[in-house]
């Protein structure tokens, strides 16, 4: 008699917290549509600032652009490309300072040089290497996103409890054991928020690699390009699909991910 009367409550809590994650979403997302559309009506100048009503309908018209679509595809294939590379690299470099106290050092001042160097301002040197299209976005957006995943990695392994590592080194472990058996397992938290502040650097280089590194195709290529032509609803329309896009890769994409790994810390803590 009990457990069918828990199921009903257990699915209706469940719907009460699912209904109060997504209404701070709705509610960011409809204060922001609510200032632009009264600001719109204010300076009541559609040629400068349209209304939500005529960008979202153009919106609508762009999902049948082949254009429009092809550029949203090759925003994201760069993406895939350079952001999981650094990802991959940042984790690597980042453990193997767990075992070299040197090379920590190494790392440590390497990062606190190259990641006050605005990523924006790699690309004019990477198309002169490299010349223009996709080698050059990509290489930005991967060193954009490297930093923080490295710093990420490298401060956990700096954190590791000293206890587990005396203890395998007492057991005889090597190096390459200390790495897989202490320092990864350990830093994996870290890796996992490293990922996530990754990706938003990786975003935003790609957008700005896009509208300066000559491309001819992608999200940040639209938006200068419709300004270049006075375009205001094609602007308007790509800074709402470029933060559209944004939103849901971090928040129901890599924030579920996390979510599915690192499951026993919401376990233990409680889901809030």
């Amino acid at each position: 008699m009990n457990s069918t009367t828990d199921k009903p409550n257990r699915s209706t809590k469940s719907k009460i917290r699912s209904i109060r994650k997504v209404l701070p979403y709705l509610a960011a997302i409809g204060s922001l549509l609510a200032v632009w559309q009264i600001y719109s009506w204010i300076l009541n100048k559609p040629f400068l600032l349209p209304g939500v009503p005529e960008v979202l309908g153009r919106l609508v018209r762009s999902f049948s652009d082949a254009d429009f679509m092809n550029g949203v595809k090759d925003s994201l294939v760069r993406l895939a490309l350079g952001y999981p590379l650094a990802c991959a690299l940042g984790a690597i470099l980042g453990l193997l300072a767990g075992v070299s106290r040197s090379f920590a050092v190494y790392l440590r001042g390497l990062i606190s040089i190259l990641q006050s160097i605005p990523p924006i301002t790699w690309v004019p040197f990477f198309v002169i290497l490299l010349g223009y299209g996709n080698a050059t976005i990509v290489t930005v957006i991967t060193i954009a996103s490297f930093f923080p995943m490295a710093l990420s990695v490298l401060n956990a392994t700096e954190g590791v409890n000293r206890t587990h590592l005396e203890l395998a080194k007492v057991f005889g472990a090597s190096k390459r054991q200390q790495l897989i058996k202490v320092f990864a397992p350990e830093s994996f938290p870290s890796f996992i928020t490293g990922a996530q502040v990754a990706f938003g650097n990786a975003w935003r280089s790609l957008i700005a690699a896009e509208m300066v590194g000559g491309a001819t195709s992608g999200l940040g290529y639209y938006s200068s390009w419709r300004g270049e032509v006075a375009d205001m609803a094609g602007v308007m329309l790509s800074i709402v699909v470029i933060g559209t896009i944004a939103s849901i890769i971090d928040n129901f994409v890599l924030e579920k991910l996390k979510r599915r790994l690192l499951r026993y810390r919401y376990v233990m803590g409680g889901d809030q």
